[in-house]
């Protein structure tokens, strides 16, 4: 059965097309900064039909890349503050957990979805196995192209995704083997090759930065359209 998303929407974040650095998104909800104007995080959850929450992580606006998400729980560095480990316990009902590393940009070492996960080789084995009890999947640590930072080369969801460039066949069968999809070489936002910084996305719909080129947006489409 083939995977119909909407329509591919182009929109960004503070007049800035990496809108995966300050946005997350699971199916229930769209996590948007402290001040974010409303009108834009109710457009953004409406295309991505779940619900908007203000939160901040670790007093900044740097959401994808301080959380990992996915419809199971939500992982966050060490450097959050406990009013907003509470209030997303609180507003999300969601398992979430601490990661106890030294490593706080989370999402950029992590790349996860509803089926695996790939994790930098940083992380420890401990905290490798807390991930997955909290997240309920199945995780492997690998680097991509020599990079540690996997969560900002790859992005995937329950259908498909899109990896780095540079990312070798064998990487790419090996993750999307624990991911169980397909992946696309790919970049965003006009060329840049760290794709999750570019791309908001769930299970039902799609956003891209407002560089991203027609070619990008075309393979995006065919990447999650499984």
């Amino acid at each position: 059965m083939v995977n119909k998303i909407p329509e591919v929407i182009k929109y960004n974040a503070y007049r800035n097309s990496n809108i995966g650095i300050y946005l997350n998104s699971n199916d229930d909800f769209v996590f948007v900064p402290p001040g974010f104007e409303k009108t834009k995080a109710k457009k953004i959850s409406m295309h991505l039909r779940n619900n908007y929450i203000h939160t901040s992580i670790a007093n900044t606006r740097l959401l994808g890349i301080l959380m990992a998400v996915n419809n199971y729980g939500i992982i966050l560095p060490k450097i959050s503050t406990l009013d907003e480990v509470e209030y997303l316990k609180k507003t999300t009902k969601m398992n979430i957990k601490i990661l106890d590393s030294k490593y706080t940009a989370i999402g950029n070492i992590i790349c996860i979805n509803d089926s695996g996960g790939i994790i930098s080789p940083l992380v420890t084995k401990r905290e490798v196995k807390q991930i997955q009890d909290i997240m309920g999947v199945e995780i492997i640590q690998m680097k991509v192209s020599d990079y540690h930072q996997v969560g900002a080369m790859i992005v995937a969801n329950s259908y498909g995704g899109i990896i780095h460039p540079g990312a070798g066949e064998k990487d790419v069968k090996a993750i999307s083997k624990i991911l169980k999809v397909n992946l696309e070489h790919s970049t965003i936002n006009n060329g840049v090759k760290f794709v999750s910084s570019g791309i908001l996305i769930n299970n039902k719909s799609i956003i891209v930065g407002e560089l991203t080129s027609g070619s990008e947006i075309i393979t995006i489409n065919r990447s999650f359209s499984r």
